[in-house]
């Protein structure tokens, strides 16, 4: 609208102009806070989405997740890519490696030199023909498993000079008593302590394996007067962890039947002494 076309209007009409600007420039301000506020909006959103980029991509400079630095199982670990050539059915020239075999024993049982009597080609006879080793090897094989028994008889009689009865001495080696000897008890005491085999268990192995029925109460009993030999070394191993400057020591529980023992191991050097006992308290005498 020109100045002629106001010039033109009279009181109430340019009052009418008026009032209808000012509603139409109240409208426009609203809408103009309205986008305003919107735009705030949106610049707030932006902000935190460049935000969350950026920690994205810090975080994928990390390296990835593996059961070797996470708590990621090892089921799910990475597994490492076929090699191409195999995987596309290449075969190309294997790299040569140096062989492996089982050593040739030291010191064996026996050997057997093996030479050809006769040419595999014409059939002559090469019974007279120098030959040469070209090949060796070991044949490992357990021989036939069964007890060692002796039987000892001793003697006696009457002495043709003074006339009083005589009787032999039984061998140092093989005393009367129980007939189970050194090795065998080792063997037992080995298989018990070390294994952990049951009396059941290993009465019924005995008997498998060796073809010699032992009773759990011979086996205990063999256990029974191993005592005082292990007492007796465990008194020196005890002697000389004393004798020295410095003892190490350490305590944990052990399961004994139904209830929680303590065990308890000193040591130092080359000697280790295991103490075990229903309770912590001290022991008084």
């Amino acid at each position: 609208m020109n100045r002629e076309a106001l010039d033109s209007l009279d009181k109430e009409a340019l009052i009418r102009l008026v009032l209808t600007q000012a509603e139409t420039i109240a409208a426009l301000n609203r809408q103009v806070e309205m986008l305003t506020a919107r735009l705030s909006r949106l610049e707030a959103d932006n902000g935190a989405l460049r935000a969350e980029n950026a920690a994205l991509r810090e975080k994928l400079k990390l390296p990835p997740k593996t059961p070797d630095n996470s708590s990621t199982p090892p089921s799910q670990g990475r597994k490492p890519s076929a090699d191409p050539a195999a995987a596309s059915g290449s075969t190309g020239r294997r790299t040569s490696h140096p062989g492996a075999h089982r050593p040739l024993h030291p010191d064996p049982t026996r050997k057997r030199d093996i030479l050809a009597d006769h040419c595999r080609h014409c059939g002559t006879d090469l019974s007279s023909v120098a030959q040469t080793p070209f090949h060796a090897y070991d044949h490992i094989e357990l021989p036939p498993i069964k007890p060692d028994v002796t039987r000892v008889t001793l003697y006696r009689g009457l002495c043709p000079c003074c006339g009083q009865p005589f009787r032999a001495e039984a061998p140092a080696d093989m005393p009367p008593g129980s007939p189970f000897g050194p090795n065998l008890r080792a063997f037992v005491i080995y298989l018990r302590f070390v294994h952990a085999i049951s009396f059941e268990r290993l009465m019924r192995l005995m008997s498998d394996l060796f073809g010699l029925a032992i009773s759990e109460g011979a086996l205990v009993a063999m256990l029974a007067d191993s005592r005082p030999a292990f007492a007796r070394q465990r008194s020196l191993i005890r002697a000389r962890l004393l004798a020295g400057s410095v003892l190490q020591s350490d305590e944990t529980s052990v399961r004994v039947g139904k209830r929680n023992w303590w065990l308890w191991t000193f040591h130092h050097g080359q000697d280790c002494c295991f103490v075990i006992r229903a309770s912590r308290g001290k022991i008084t005498r």
